[in-house]
This record gives structure tokens, C-alpha cells and sequence, in this order.
């Protein structure tokens, strides 16, 4: 039997911190899809289009990994794919009450889907899509945040 695992989120940009989980998670399942979620909360940077197609771009080494853009719930994402393990990363304490929260609802919506923890390496941990996009935004070198597609592609949006 297959193991597959959904690692869900706006990945607004994608990072090295988020390549990072997904490595490791294509090295613990057999499968792993990255959910590119549409989060009507969020006011994000790029598009769900945009996202995705950097997502693509900077998972396209490895094998085992699919991109897939979503709407609503994770968890009727995940079911509709046949998946009951989501991903989520910890980087520091701070994202352990969110991460812990959001966890308890899935399990509640769903219970047969469970959530797994990764930790980036140390050098990811401090990594967020919003500290990347400020330091983007005042011209800082982010070539070590981030791949190639997505810096070109921060620096066009800000040249703008």
C-alpha cells in the first residue's frame, strides 16, 4: 500500500524553508502532494496561479512530489485524494499553538486524517514567507531564502 502524505499551505512565496519539508517528507512517504491553498483570509503577494507555477518550478527534482492547487477545507481536500496524513512544519515554539490549534479542528472535522509535525533544518528555522517578502521589499539579497524562479520573480513584483 502506498503511504501518501498532503503538505497544505498559501506558500506565499515558497521558500527553501518549505523545499526543505518537502524533501523530507518525499523521503518518509511514498507519495506527497503540495496542496496550494486558496485562502480567502489571506491577502496574498502572488496568485494561486503564480504559486503554484513557482511551487512546480521548485519541486520539479523530485520525483515523488505533486502540485495541486485547492479551494475549502484541507481536510475534504485531503479525503478527496485518497490522503489521511497532512504535513505541517514547526520552525520555532511560536508555531506550535497555531499548528496545535489547527490540528485539533482538522482531527475534529475529520478524524480519520492525522496531522504530522516536521521541523526544517536549522538553517530554515527562522524562515517565513512574510519576513522574506519585507526584506525583498527594502532590497536585500534573499538569493539563500529562496530558488532562483521565486527571486526573480519577488524582484519583478517589487520593481513594479
Amino acid at each position: 500500500m502506498k503511504r501518501s502524505a498532503l503538505y497544505p499551505g498559501s506558500f506565499d512565496p515558497v521558500t527553501y524553508g518549505h523545499i526543505d519539508l518537502i524533501e523530507r517528507a518525499s523521503r518518509i512517504f511514498d507519495r506527497v502532494v503540495v496542496g496550494v491553498a486558496n485562502n480567502l483570509h489571506k491577502k496574498p503577494l502572488f496568485d494561486k496561479d503564480e504559486r503554484f507555477e513557482m511551487l512546480q518550478e521548485a519541486v520539479k527534482g523530485i520525483a515523488n512530489v505533486e502540485v495541486v492547487a485547492f479551494d475549502g477545507l484541507v481536510v475534504d481536500f485531503a479525503r478527496s485524494r485518497g490522503i489521511n496524513v497532512l504535513i505541517r512544519g514547526l520552525r520555532m515554539v511560536s508555531d506550535f499553538e497555531y499548528e496545535f490549534q489547527m490540528a485539533l479542528t482538522n482531527r475534529r472535522l475529520a478524524d480519520d486524517v492525522e496531522t504530522v509535525f516536521l521541523m526544517p533544518s536549522e538553517q530554515f528555522s527562522f524562515l517565513s514567507s512574510k519576513l522574506l517578502k519585507e526584506s525583498a521589499i527594502l532590497g536585500a539579497d534573499i538569493s539563500s531564502f529562496v530558488p532562483p524562479n521565486v527571486e526573480a520573480k519577488l524582484k519583478d513584483r517589487f520593481r513594479s
